[in-house]
């Protein structure tokens, strides 16, 4: 029997987990940390001043419940919390049966940004590695770099990487992780734990071009700090096709910004007979190779295809 009355105590739920530890079962405890903005439903036995209604949890990181008055939540797991009600539950009635469902996840958002399939804010819901955070934000694109950078304010802790590096007056740690070595599990601890409040960028990485007489035209991307020559960009779009004229080749090159493009003569047979030296690429060159003779018009349908990304293929290494 419960009575109608609301006991008007500030309870701080942190400092009676350690008395309540005992009615944790073991492997029971949830990951899940409650904080501002998460919503959750009490459910109980007989109690039904707190029962089945869903609480908000405030900026301050308590909530306000009949019987109990104000209680400090934020830092809480849910099984921790669970607990804690029993245990202050049990002044007023005999051994209440308490459960706690989470029905909205918002105190841990992490920002996902760049060349992912579905940028934008997501909740970690626990503890989240690196490579789990990216796959909630859908995987990278195609036209993804190799390397990901990751900002954390101070307050979660430095990054646990050697190159990671206080900005802004140590108000949040930065470091750069090279995420081909991850996905090939050569560095398995850059593969980090992401914290609440993280915010992961994957840069668009830098690109060449090969369209024209090859097996594989599209994008390349390189790896970080890598340059290419004609001859590996050929490489890389599977060689030659049998109508190919590798002595009219050229490369489109941005200039002024991008706003412009000069064209650089290639013969890629003197190239590939050893008789002239290889051309390094620079990232956004276009190798285009034509059928036979070269024509203006299809070298400008190149230059346009890349302009407006149109039935082009991004191939990653």
């Amino acid at each position: 029997m419960l009575f109608p009355f609301i006991i008007l105590l500030w309870i701080s739920i942190p400092g009676l987990i350690a008395q309540s530890a005992a009615l944790l079962p073991d492997g029971q405890a949830s990951s899940y940390v409650l904080g501002p903005d998460d919503q959750i439903v009490i459910h109980g036995i007989d109690i039904d001043e707190i029962a089945e209604k869903p609480v908000q949890v405030g900026q301050d990181g308590q909530i306000s419940l009949p019987l109990l008055g104000t209680i400090r939540v934020g830092g809480c797991t849910v099984r921790e919390l669970e607990a804690a009600l029993r245990l202050k539950l049990s002044a007023i009635i005999r051994s209440p049966q308490v459960s706690i469902t989470v029905t909205e996840f918002r105190s841990q958002p992490v920002s996902v940004l760049g060349a992912v399939n579905n940028a934008g804010v997501h909740q970690l819901r626990g503890s989240k590695t690196l490579t789990e955070v990216l796959s909630m934000a859908g995987g990278v694109r195609q036209d993804a770099g190799y390397r990901v950078n990751v900002v954390r304010k101070a307050e979660w802790g430095k990054i646990p990487l050697s190159n990671a590096h206080s900005v802004e007056s140590g108000k949040y740690s930065v470091a750069e992780i090279n995420l081909k070595h991850i996905l090939a599990a050569s560095s398995p601890d850059d593969n980090i734990r992401i914290c609440p409040e993280d915010v992961i960028t994957v840069p668009r990485g830098e690109l060449v071009y090969v369209v024209g007489e090859v097996t594989k035209p599209g994008g390349f991307v390189l790896n970080d700090n890598e340059s290419v020559t004609v001859l590996q960009a050929l490489a890389l779009a599977g060689g030659l096709r049998a109508g190919a004229s590798p002595k009219a080749a050229r490369v489109l090159r941005p200039i002024d910004g991008g706003k412009r493009k000069t064209e650089v003569a290639v013969d890629l047979k003197k190239i590939l007979s050893g008789r002239s030296p290889d051309t390094p690429l620079k990232a956004d060159d276009i190798l285009f190779v034509p059928v036979n003779v070269p024509k203006l018009a299809g070298l400008r349908a190149a230059e346009a295809a890349i302009n407006i990304g149109t039935g082009l293929v991004i191939w990653r290494q």
